[in-house]
């Protein structure tokens, strides 16, 4: 089993790496969060190891390559897509965990540049957690470092089962759906008009003390603006 961490937030995730070497998954992981891992004294292979191509671009380019990507959409019930990684050297990847860049705090500073912007949009991590969605009922997919105690649990139990995969790949859609938002925000500016299609981020606020009703429960959710907070 082979699993790929690559996160900006940081928490949690060398705990979580060695529950996951205790069960058995080679590690694979990028930059900072491979130093991380190497500090603390595990066994990790970058991503170089992997693609047999170094990171270009100032780390534009790193994990955008077939044998990621082909290792992580694979299907394991499709014999041509197993005999296609076998032909081609690549090997499944059953774990994707990964956070973003943090665009939208980087927005909220009042002098931020464009150039320092869009140095804050993630592509590749995007894109492995669009795969590893896509792709939930073989491979785990994890945007939330919340979520690594409850994985590690179950994955040490009983496996997880195709619901919370499921569950897994809807936060991670949704996360990226936020994320790509709040960029098409920023980069609206003022002169926003009546666009022919429009998404709106909303990230929960508080909890209220009730709903419509005394019985019901309810929140408030503030929408995410061009420059980043409600």
């Amino acid at each position: 089993m082979r699993a790929i961490l690559s996160v900006y937030d940081k928490a949690g995730v060398v705990s979580f790496a060695q529950g996951l070497l205790g069960l058995g998954f080679e590690l694979i992981s990028t930059g900072g969060t491979k130093m991380a891992l190497l500090q603390a004294g595990l066994e990790v292979k970058g991503i170089e190891e992997i693609t047999g191509f170094p990171e270009i671009l100032d780390g534009r380019v790193k994990t955008l390559h077939p044998k990621v990507h082909g290792g992580i959409l694979a299907r394991r019930d499709v014999a041509s897509h197993m005999q296609a990684l076998s032909q081609s050297g690549i090997q499944a990847i059953d774990l994707v965990a990964v956070n973003l860049y943090p665009f939208i705090q980087a927005v909220e500073k009042p002098d931020i540049s464009l150039s320092e912007a869009l140095e804050n949009i993630d592509i590749g991590g995007p894109t492995m957690l669009r795969a590893a969605a896509k792709n939930f009922p073989y491979v785990i997919v994890i945007v939330n470092p919340a979520d690594y105690e409850p994985v590690l649990h179950q994955l040490q139990h009983n496996g997880l089962g195709f619901e919370e995969r499921r569950r897994l790949a809807q936060k991670a859609f949704q996360h990226v759906a936020f994320y790509d938002t709040a960029i098409a925000r920023y980069l609206e500016g003022e002169e926003r008009g009546f666009a022919p299609e429009l998404t709106i981020a909303l990230r929960k606020h508080s909890d209220l003390r009730y709903g419509e009703n005394p019985h019901q429960e309810a929140c408030f959710y503030g929408e995410v603006g061009e420059r980043g907070g409600i």
